[in-house]
């Protein structure tokens, strides 16, 4: 899935015609509609997408293929994908979340403190997943300025300045 880029999520249904809704990451949220086809992380591919009406976070769509509620349904929270090819360039200091997947956390004095597992952000900021070694569960690292002041993709490294006490071994 590298060469593709998550720019919505289908959240299910919207009436007894086929419609869904549909919520768009893209900076201009009617842009999800330009990037067509959109794909499924299973490769199956959408065609055409139409913006029917807009709701509170999102659109409502007729999507390619799906003509009946139970279609609509069937793909609800199903995440779609555009072709990379397709995206718009980004200025330096913006990035796509599938760029950041897997890149090295280093703090400021080149310690390790994880690789990033996912990108989270439900409207209030992003935030880093980072995978802790030897930890079970995962830290949430604010994507601020403050908290990372780089990203390098080409050396495929991250250095974080994270805030005292987010990691077990800081001795704030």
């Amino acid at each position: 899935m590298n060469d593709r880029v998550i720019v919505g999520m289908i959240g299910g249904s919207f009436g007894v015609n086929g419609e869904v809704r549909l919520k768009s990451f893209c900076a201009d949220p009617m842009a999800i509609a330009d990037y067509t086809p959109l794909y499924t992380e299973t490769g199956d591919s959408i065609a055409q997408v139409v913006l029917t009406g807009q709701l509170k976070g999102g659109f409502t769509a007729r999507l390619s293929g799906v003509v009946t509620k139970e279609d609509a349904d069937a793909l609800r929270n199903i995440a779609l994908y555009a072709e990379r090819a397709a995206m718009p360039s980004l200025p330096d200091d913006e990035y796509y979340y599938a760029d950041l997947i897997g890149l090295a956390v280093l703090d400021t004095g080149g310690t390790k403190l994880g690789q990033v597992k996912s990108v989270v952000d439900h409207g209030a900021g992003a935030l880093l997943e980072l995978h802790v070694p030897g930890q079970s569960e995962t830290v949430l690292l604010p994507f601020t300025q403050a908290a990372v002041p780089t990203v390098d993709l080409a050396a495929g490294r991250i250095i974080a300045d994270p805030p005292v006490g987010l990691f077990p071994s800081d001795d704030g």
